[in-house]
């Protein structure tokens, strides 16, 4: 799926990884903890409509989908 990304949102998705290896919670990136089925993951702001969901596992971050808000549509 990162392929599928356009070159300008490559970009902006390693740069939030960048800032979640440093800190896994940094109020910049708006990072919440999701609910219901997904209670066991994290979601995170790339820009005003990207978000990455991902999960905590013993001090790791695992990555798990870049989306945008479309998917709702």
């Amino acid at each position: 799926m990162y392929k599928k990304l356009s070159d300008d949102l490559k970009i902006k998705v390693k740069d939030t990884i960048l800032k979640l290896v440093h800190n896994p919670f940094p109020t910049e990136l708006k990072v919440h903890k999701l609910s219901w089925k997904l209670s066991n993951y994290y979601a995170c702001s790339i820009d005003y409509s990207n978000r990455i969901i991902f999960e905590v596992i013993d001090n790791q971050i695992l990555l798990l989908l870049v989306w945008d808000h479309d998917i709702y549509k």
